[in-house]
């Protein structure tokens, strides 16, 4: 079965970091598209940035480019979501994703498994 699940996310004041990870399961990287996703309180859900391992292609939202960088570590089943310079309107909960290369359309389309979200908060 593939599993996603997020953690990292936490209480930070504005201009801080932190650092997400998404552990996957179930699934070879090399088949899939990795998404980081977000959704605050009364919004809609918002597609972030996402890795696609099988054209090495990376895609970052206006709202983050610059300031969020997705990596990973094969070794440990990873994929990470750098997050610098955050600001109180990146409070949300985040989500990791995972789109099977069938069905994955760049950049944020197919993402049929979903992890349970982490918080984070950004205090200004």
């Amino acid at each position: 079965d593939v599993q996603l699940q997020a953690s990292g996310g936490g209480l930070v004041q504005a201009w801080g970091s932190l650092r997400l990870s998404c552990a996957a399961s179930g699934f070879t990287f090399d088949d899939y598209a990795i998404g980081w996703f977000r959704q605050a309180p009364g919004k809609e859900r918002e597609g972030l940035s996402c890795i696609s391992y099988s054209d090495g292609k990376i895609y970052y939202s206006d709202s983050v480019k610059g300031r969020f960088t997705i990596f990973s570590d094969y070794a440990k089943n990873t994929v990470s979501l750098q997050m610098n310079s955050l600001e109180p309107e990146d409070t949300a909960f985040y989500y990791c994703a995972a789109a099977p290369k069938s069905r994955f359309v760049y950049p944020l389309y197919g993402f049929d498994y979903w992890g349970k979200g982490t918080l984070v908060t950004v205090s200004s």
